[in-house]
């Protein structure tokens, strides 16, 4: 093989390597993907959101319905609110659960909800009554040891 062709090759690969890390950076950065069809907004309030950040996916039963478009903290109520632009191909009951999930032990968050069994549906601009906040990890592990050293220095 003459030194230009192999070049040529080289280059080839190089261009394919940069293609693919570009589109997996654009995925894990929720940048691609799901188009969202005549969404409709919804919004839901949260006491701890944890990492949650917009562009974040909601999601029921494992399937992409929507992301959050915007966060804002309730100065009245001292909540986060969130809003939710949800896919208008998807129509949810009036008690739909939102909670924040995570993916994986460390993973991003999410939004989940869980269908209720209401006949009237949320229409835009409604807010999801029922929500469960994030569970943040530091918390947990320090209830865990606060706990432990009350059970030492109790005995």
């Amino acid at each position: 093989m003459s030194r230009t062709t192999l070049d040529l090759w080289v280059g080839f690969f190089v261009t394919i390597g940069i293609a693919a890390l570009v589109f997996l950076a654009l995925r894990v950065g929720n940048l691609g993907g799901t188009t969202i069809r005549n969404s409709y907004q919804l919004t839901a309030q949260f006491d701890n959101i944890g990492s949650l950040k917009v562009r974040a996916p909601v999601k029921s039963s494992g399937v992409v319905v929507g992301r959050v478009s915007a966060i804002d903290f309730e100065q009245e109520t001292y909540t986060a609110r969130v809003t939710m632009s949800l896919d208008g191909r998807y129509q949810f009951p009036k008690d739909t659960f939102a909670k924040i999930l995570t993916a994986g032990l460390l993973g991003e968050q999410y939004i989940g909800l869980a269908v209720g069994g209401d006949e009237t549906m949320l229409a835009a601009g409604n807010t999801i009554g029922k929500t469960q906040s994030a569970i943040v990890l530091e918390e947990l592990i320090s209830q865990f040891m606060f706990n432990k050293a009350s059970e030492g220095a109790a005995q």
